[in-house]
């Protein structure tokens, strides 16, 4: 029985580039894709962020970043065999949690948060400490503004 590779997914270019690669992964290997977001209300939420839309759904929203970034970085095969997992918590837990008993864990270097000149996003950088599973850190380029 094959296994399976758990891939975060925030729809960042660096998470889809971390896609692409953990799709050619489990071609390789046979073992299946897992491909997961998560999504966590800011601490700031009770006091009722200015602009957020009425009846705003971070759960649907980060479903259809997840399905966009599938359509966007797979083929229609491809993304057909990957499963979808939507969670609501923090990036970092919600991945090692995911990735309990998985083959590998792919990451791209950076999401959407964090500081631009880092080498690393936090996500990467703690899941690799705390993964339970081996870890894939996808690069991009790296260009300074």
């Amino acid at each position: 029985m094959s296994g399976r590779i758990v891939v975060g997914v925030d729809g960042s270019e660096p998470s889809l580039k971390a896609l692409r690669w953990a799709a050619g992964q489990s071609a390789l290997t046979g073992n299946s894709l897992h491909a997961v977001i998560s999504w966590d209300y800011p601490a700031s939420w009770a006091t009722a962020i200015p602009g957020v839309p009425p009846g705003f759904d971070p759960e649907q929203t980060a479903k259809k970043i997840l399905d966009e970034s599938l359509d966007k970085a797979l083929t229609p095969e491809q993304a057909a065999r990957v499963t979808r997992t939507v969670v609501a918590g923090n990036p970092t837990q919600t991945l090692v949690d995911q990735a309990e008993g998985a083959e590998l864990l792919v990451v791209g270097d950076r999401g959407h948060s964090g500081f631009k000149a880092a080498f690393l996003g936090s996500v990467s950088t703690n899941v690799a400490q705390h993964a339970p599973c081996p870890v894939v850190v996808v690069r991009g380029t790296f260009t300074q503004r």
